[in-house]
């Protein structure tokens, strides 16, 4: 029997993703905007998040949360972090019991410094939740460009499941079960895509940004252990891979602000010029309280924090940096 997929969120990755699991199996995404429902439905685009991309002539959308999810079978959350928990228990009433929620956000709710599955966990306990996330940009997964992914849920036979209804010719899923260290890795790679691309638009070079990718991999790696994800998930999918994409592309949101940032344009005004969340500039704040609490030294999201909201420069940033003490290469630092 084929799995109904009930997807919340029509921006450039739900609706990515909502076109894949349309070829597996019966999809509907929720969208609050009319017009985005009616377009995706007469017309099977969605030229606002993904332009000249055809959808899946199979999907459905709709502006009701109710229809969306009332008969679904697994629920993929495409909301942005700070919006996820709202959306959720909008949903919550008219989610049937335990079906698993499947999250594809890569940020940390800014009041609880949760992580999505967590609020799943509180929000709506005995649902299964997972993450689907890895070095994915939609734009290029949607034109059939090759690329790999991971399901994450601490039940093996569901995340095997699930594998079947995102696996999609040249999108390859794979499974791992440490849900904690795949979530982190897509959160805390953001404020390294940041930094990347403050170093791209001040036009510091390449050695540089290959510096700061791999000591940037150090950083969440301290980080993301500390909180109970598994080192090795770090190095794969979800943490390196995520982590390089994201610091190399000029199609990466957080690499774009960051890139903006390093031509000295102001934060407020690269926001308010774009259409999607970057969600690294919001979970900064969290990344900060956390290796305090922790105690663990993050020099390179330190500095990101700091052109963020302390009103320090790109230039400010580089000789922050500069002037850290340096270590061994194994050693925090």
């Amino acid at each position: 029997m084929k799995l109904k997929v009930g997807l919340l969120g029509a921006g450039s990755w739900g609706t990515t993703v909502a076109s894949l699991t349309s070829k597996n199996a019966e999809t509907i995404i929720w969208a609050r905007n009319n017009a985005t429902v009616e377009e995706i439905n007469k017309y099977h685009t969605n030229e606002k998040y993904l332009p000249k991309a055809t959808l899946h002539k199979e999907l459905r959308a709709s502006n009701s949360i109710k229809e969306t999810v009332e008969n679904a079978d697994v629920i993929v959350m495409g909301i942005p972090s700070q919006n996820f928990r709202h959306v959720l228990t909008e949903a919550k009433p008219f989610i049937r019991p335990w079906v698993p929620i499947v999250s594809l956000a890569k940020g940390l709710e800014i009041s609880t410094k949760m992580r999505m599955t967590e609020i799943v966990e509180e929000e709506l306990p005995g649902h299964p939740a997972g993450v689907l996330t890895g070095p994915n940009l939609a734009k290029e997964i949607h034109f059939g460009k090759a690329a790999a992914a991971v399901i994450a849920m601490v039940d093996k036979s569901i995340a095997k499941k699930l594998q079947s209804v995102f696996n999609s010719g040249l999108f390859r899923v794979y499974t791992n079960s440490d849900v904690i260290g795949c979530e982190l890795g897509g959160a805390l790679k953001n404020i390294m895509a940041i930094a990347a691309g403050m170093s791209d638009g001040a036009n510091a070079g390449e050695n540089t940004r290959s510096a700061l990718i791999t000591r940037g991999l150090s950083e969440l790696t301290r980080l993301g252990t500390a909180m109970g994800g598994k080192q090795r998930t770090f190095a794969g999918l979800t943490g390196m891979g995520d982590l390089i994409v994201t610091c190399s592309s000029s199609k990466s949101r957080n690499h774009h602000v960051g890139f903006e940032l390093g031509k000295g344009k102001p934060l407020e005004n690269i926001i308010s010029e774009m259409s999607e969340v970057a969600e690294g500039v919001k979970t900064a704040k969290i990344i900060m309280e956390l290796a305090k609490e922790h105690q663990i030294d993050m020099p390179i999201s330190n500095e990101v924090y700091k052109v963020l909201y302390k009103g320090n420069t790109v230039f400010d940033a580089f000789k922050g940096l500069l002037t850290h003490e340096v270590g061994s290469e194994k050693e925090p630092g």
